[in-house]
């Protein structure tokens, strides 16, 4: 991972979602969401990555681990990271048994994703 002056001793893991107009980019967002608030990691702009704004790119250098889940197998967030050439651990919600523009997003579905994320973050993080 680069170097990078600005960063504080207190290393976070960020986590980026697709947040595109299907319902998987709808899952991949309810799930980071969801990761946040328990406390996987700190939720942050995939979008300003995207555009190169210094800030979210240096945050991303910095984290311990950067999180990109997207919503299917076009992987936006995926060819983002490495057009920055940035380190990260790669999710897609179409994984999880969700047809892109046919499963309903229901709480549940959302639970799902989110619980088998979570098992697999917890095997990256050891």
């Amino acid at each position: 991972m680069s170097e990078c002056c600005s960063c504080g001793s207190d290393k976070l893991n960020l986590i980026y979602s697709c947040s595109g107009a299907a319902n998987t980019g709808y899952l991949a967002d309810s799930v980071a969401r969801k990761l946040m608030k328990e406390n996987y990691g700190k939720m942050t702009c995939l979008a300003a990555v995207g555009a190169d704004l210094s800030g979210f790119i240096e945050s991303a250098k910095c984290a311990e681990k950067n999180i990109v889940i997207d919503g299917c197998n076009v992987s936006c967030g995926k060819k983002i990271f490495e057009n920055h050439g940035l380190p990260f651990e790669h999710f897609i919600t179409t994984d999880f048994n969700v047809e892109k523009g046919k499963t309903e997003i229901t709480q549940q579905v959302i639970e799902n994703a989110a619980n088998q994320i979570s098992v697999k973050f917890n095997c990256i993080l050891r």
